[in-house]
């Protein structure tokens, strides 16, 4: 991955430190605490702009760079820890500053450093920790790095940061691999060294990325071919991940540091005046841990597996997750003073704009300012837990001695002064690790279905020994059953025969004695019974003729009534004929007193709209002052309603609006259908509604209510939403068609029928839905929708088959549709005609263009011709008052073969 200007690094630090064996005055000190309470920021012997009200110290704020945590998180506060770090003078400072002393003054043992402005004034500045020239490698681990590493160790994110003019040191002491020496190791190195002595190979992870941020492009340093990584943010969380990085497993200490050297051959780096091997991209090094909690981890259940011990195995294990950030920051440096040009030049500009970037959301953060800029660099993004964000944040600011860039030394102070004053919010990352406890419980599970499958086998075996052992006894027990019954029933039938002759032979010498007795008592009973017969026929003959005398007379007493009921039945049948009569003149009236209120409806329109365009016209009967005031009360009410709309959209928001359309209560659902509809009547409101599931609620909406003026404002909405091509699609998608139907097929109120025809218009207007919104009765439904007879809804189903008719008009000429035109397939055509010399003149104006579109297909000029279409396009040519439409009927009629010959048999002169 090289680049212009620069060539690759081979993993040694540019200007080694001198002097590191020999330990500072203050080694004696105990580490950092990042939890302690801040110390002063800094002081000057003359007075400083850093003292005063904005020394405080730094909270949680909605504009930290880590502000999607949520305020009701349990968190420890933590200051940004800043340690200061003096490079010794390298040999070309050696020789060029031999006859000027150090710019900067160390005191260890306070924590101060005196930057010398000249030779009698000097500033202040107080830090966590003062590291001299003579600091060890081993000592700035323990006071900057340390409690870092252990805080990830814990459970806790951290970062660990480098910041410093080019050639200052950040390299050396962040990533330096020690080879020839281990007392030169970096804070890389000995972190990973702390983190593996701690962790265990068997239960916990530790996974490492290397990543370069150049010219905003962040790039994987083990792997050179993925160098566009894109940064993704956790919308409630706030928390940065990487998912294109490329994420190693590290076992030991070796492995590391080849990925390091692997990493540092990839980073881009050039030689300027400054430094020979100059940084040109912001280094990071991700290590992610993941550390089960000791003596947390719940004990497997024995074998003979009592409840209380199963129950404890079901419980998932703890683990800790922590993150360390080491952040090598390119340094800032001057063009004049490092010489850079071309492509170096441009990397130097890259470099300073992100870290101006980054200094500016550390001073935004340090003055407690509501807005950060995190966004203006990619950089920023990164780091945005660690400042102001939940991460454990040590910073390293390098500096040199030389007094010719005391500039930059008191430009890397300054920076450093104001990250102390930021301080975050500590969080534990700790969860249960449910994949453990499942991979423990599937091992379990599988132990107990081979236990399960070997007993049930033993089972099956002995079910079959036992149940043929059963059968072989019932087949024994059936056989010795069935010879015993065998006996007995042939003993018995021998026996039963024997009796019955004994029987027969009784009963035929009882025959013999009793024969002759018993035929004379039968004769005399016979002839009684006879007798008996005879009487009884004789009575009922006698109650038989009586009957029929009664009958006869009945029956003359019916033919009177029958006579007199004809008589009534035919009065009552020319009473029912004049009541028809009567009631075919009440009707003939009540369509004529309908037809004049609809004239007088459509006037009113007429002058309502001829008021609001302020046009000439005269309002007839006295309805000036009236209307006027009907205006002035509707814009009144109109801005008020739009002011309160807005403020309760601001004040409660779109999404808990949206949420009540599904309230039980019906007044809050109506209410709430109410304010979605006027937000939808503003264009800027539409596309946040549709993106926020108001469309799918609103149909939703259409299907399961039964009110009605929900129907009509909902419907209103969709119409005011279906103005939008992309919204148009969507409401196809979602069956917005059937629903409109529906609630068309339902609706009693004009008013309902026009909103719901004014949606369907604006889904006519699509050249792309035009089969489908035909296949689903959009056509049919705007013809079922003409019966209600109202003016304005006919208005709307006009301006519809005009939007339809015109995109199949332009389908046509583009070659994309052949054949008849749907509206003629669905019928539409004779209510057209009938309309299209309309006395409301939006019915006429639709209908007379709808006429035109249809007429320029020459395919449907014989059905035209058929349903009297021809008739209205000569008037429409002759008398439409409208010169573009007139035009277009004309151009039609003068080019279409069928039109002319239709023209010439009807003998019109044309």
């Amino acid at each position: 991955m090289a680049s212009g200007g620069g060539n690759n690094r081979n993993g040694t630090h540019r200007n080694s430190l001198k002097g590191t064996t020999t330990t500072s005055a203050a080694s004696t000190d105990k580490p950092l605490s990042v939890n302690s309470n801040p110390s002063k920021p800094a002081f000057k012997n003359k007075s400083s702009p850093l003292t005063g009200a904005s020394s405080g110290l730094r909270k949680s704020s909605p504009g930290s760079l880590g502000g999607g945590a949520a305020k009701d998180d349990a968190g420890v506060p933590g200051r940004v820890r800043v340690a200061v770090r003096l490079r010794p003078r390298n040999a070309e400072e050696s020789v060029a500053d031999a006859d000027f002393a150090d710019c900067v003054e160390l005191q260890p043992e306070l924590k101060r450093l005196k930057l010398r402005k000249n030779n009698w004034d000097t500033d202040t500045y107080e830090f966590d920790e003062v590291l001299t020239e003579f600091a060890s490698q081993k000592r700035v681990y323990e006071v900057a790095a340390k409690p870092v590493v252990e805080g990830v160790l814990d459970g806790y994110n951290g970062t660990i940061m480098a910041y410093g003019q080019t050639g200052t040191g950040k390299t050396y002491t962040l990533g330096r691999l020690g080879e020839e020496d281990t007392a030169n190791r970096g804070i890389m190195v000995r972190a990973m060294e702390d983190i593996l002595a701690e962790v265990s190979p068997e239960i916990d992870s530790v996974l490492v990325s290397y990543l370069q941020l150049y010219m905003e492009s962040l790039q994987d340093l083990l792997d050179p071919t993925n160098d566009n990584i894109s940064i993704v943010e956790e919308p409630k969380s706030g928390d940065v991940s990487l998912p294109g990085a490329t994420l190693v497993e590290i076992r030991d200490q070796q492995s590391f540091l080849e990925l390091l050297r692997l990493g540092e051959a990839h980073r881009h780096a050039a030689n300027t005046k400054l430094n020979t091997e100059s940084s040109r991209s912001h280094a990071l090094l991700m290590v992610h841990v993941k550390r089960t909690v000791k003596g947390r981890e719940p004990a497997h259940s024995s074998d003979n597996g009592n409840s209380t011990s199963m129950a404890r195995s079901l419980r998932p294990p703890l683990v800790r997750k922590g993150k360390l950030v080491v952040v090598d920051l390119a340094g800032s440096e001057r063009i004049d003073k490092s010489g850079s040009d071309g492509h170096t030049r441009e990397e130097a500009k890259s470099i300073n704009l992100s870290l101006s970037a980054l200094g500016k959301c550390i001073n935004a953060l340090a003055e407690n300012s509501a807005h950060v800029p995190v966004r203006d660099s990619k950089l920023t993004r990164l780091l945005r837990d660690s400042f102001g964000g939940t991460a454990r944040t040590s910073l390293v600011i390098t500096v040199g001695p030389s007094p010719r860039h005391r500039g930059e030394t008191a430009s890397t102070i300054m920076f450093g002064q104001r990250a102390m004053k930021v301080e975050n919010m500590l969080k534990l990352k700790e969860e249960f690790d449910y994949k453990s406890l499942a991979r423990r419980l599937d091992i379990q599970l599988d132990k107990l279905i081979m236990e399960h499958e070997r007993k049930q086998k033993a089972f099956e075996v002995e079910i079959e020994r036992i149940t043929a052992e059963a059968q072989n006894r019932i087949s024994e027990a059936e056989r010795n059953y069935a010879d015993a019954v065998e006996k007995e029933r042939l003993k018995y039938q021998k026996d039963y025969m024997e009796s019955i002759k004994k029987l027969e032979e009784k009963w035929m010498m009882n025959q013999q004695n009793q024969g002759n007795e018993r035929k004379m008592v039968h004769i005399a009973e016979e002839v009684a019974e006879v007798k008996k017969l005879l009487s009884k026929e004789t009575s009922l003959r006698k109650a038989a003729e009586e009957e029929v005398d009664n009958l006869k007379s009945q029956l003359a007493q019916l033919k009177m009534s029958e006579a007199l009921a004809n008589s009534e039945i035919l009065k009552l049948q020319k009473m029912v004929e004049d009541e028809v009569c009567q009631k075919e003149k009440l009707e003939g009236e009540i369509s004529m007193l309908q037809s004049q209120l609809l004239h007088l409806s459509f006037e009113a329109d007429e002058t309502r709209k001829r008021l609001d365009r302020g046009g000439p016209g005269k309002v007839p009967g006295g309805l000036d002052s009236p209307v006027s005031q009907v205006r002035s009360q509707l814009k009144d009410s109109g801005n008020g309603e739009k002011a309160s709309v807005a403020k309760l959209f601001e004040q409660v928001g779109l999404q808990k609006i949206l949420s009540l359309l599904e309230a039980e209560d019906a007044d809050v659902r109506i209410h709430a259908v109410k304010v979605v509809a006027n937000l939808a009547a503003e264009e800027t409101n539409q596309q946040k509604i549709v993106e926020a599931g108001g469309l799918k609620s609103l149909l939703m909406l259409l299907g399961s209510s039964e009110d009605e003026t929900i129907h009509r404002v909902a419907a209103g909405a969709i119409a005011n939403l279906a103005m939008n091509e992309k919204n148009q699609e969507l409401i196809m998608s979602q069956g917005g068609i059937s629903l409109l139907s529906t609630t068309a097929s339902h609706a009693k109120d004009p008013q309902t029928l026009r909103m719901v025809a004014g949606a369907i218009a604006n889904l006519c207007g699509n050249d792309k839905l035009q089969t489908k919104l035909r296949g689903e009765g959009g056509i049919k439904a705007l013809l079922e929708i003409v019966k209600c007879g109202h003016p304005d809804v006919l208005a709307q189903v006009a301006r519809g088959i005009a939007n339809f008719a015109k995109c199949e008009s332009r389908a046509s000429t583009q070659g994309s549709k052949t054949g008849r035109s749907l509206l003629i397939e669905d019928g539409a055509l004779p209510w057209i005609v009938q309309n299209a010399n309309s006395d409301a003149s939006p019915i006429r104006r639709h209908t007379e263009l709808a006429l035109c579109h249809l007429a320029q297909h020459e395919v449907n000029a014989k059905d035209m011709i058929s349903e009297g279409a021809l008739w209205e396009l000569v008037r429409i040519s002759q008398d439409c008052p409208r010169e573009d439409i007139r035009t277009l009927a004309h151009r039609t009629l003068a080019s279409s073969p069928d039109f002319i010959a239709g023209l010439k048999r009807l003998r019109i002169d044309y």
